[in-house]
């Protein structure tokens, strides 16, 4: 172990780097479009994710495809996944820690898609967005001021 290292909690999830960087992307578009915030409630899996979103009224079939073009052209920009170490206080000014496990190191990672796309993240990602594939949203429902947001990847 090289000794400036940060020491990083131990991290729980084997995700598929390719679905969760995916994920990274339209959470952080949803986040700047319709002020939700980050999905409240996310299940990622190799075939097929769903993340879940609250929203006034349910997103239209253009604003899903809107959704899908916009990740689809970070996709063929192959922009580059890079990480970066910040403290808890540097974090407090950026990010909302409310998720944060009790008992988080003092030391936080931050996983960055180019401008695109910046997130606290204990999890696997791809080295640059070509490595994502074809990115589908196959299918959404609104209840209850819920959005959800299954989608695919055709990978690479």
């Amino acid at each position: 172990m090289e000794e400036n290292q940060p020491i990083l909690n131990e991290h729980n999830k084997q995700e598929f780097p390719p679905m969760h960087s995916a994920e990274h992307l339209l959470n952080g578009e949803m986040a700047r479009r319709y002020g939700c915030g980050r999905a409240f409630s996310a299940h990622l899996e190799r075939k097929k994710s769903k993340l879940d979103y609250h929203l006034p009224q349910s997103l239209t079939d253009n604003d899903l495809r809107d959704l899908e073009n916009y990740i689809n052209a970070i996709v063929k920009e192959n922009v580059t996944v890079t990480e970066e170490y910040i403290t808890q206080e540097e974090a407090k000014a950026r990010f909302d820690l409310s998720r944060l496990p009790d008992g988080a190191s003092e030391t936080l990672r931050v996983i960055h898609i180019g401008n695109y796309d910046e997130c606290l993240c204990a999890g696997t990602h791809v080295a640059s967005t070509g490595e994502i594939g074809e990115f589908r949203i196959t299918s959404s429902r609104w209840a209850d001021g819920v959005q959800r947001i299954v989608f695919r990847l055709k990978e690479v």
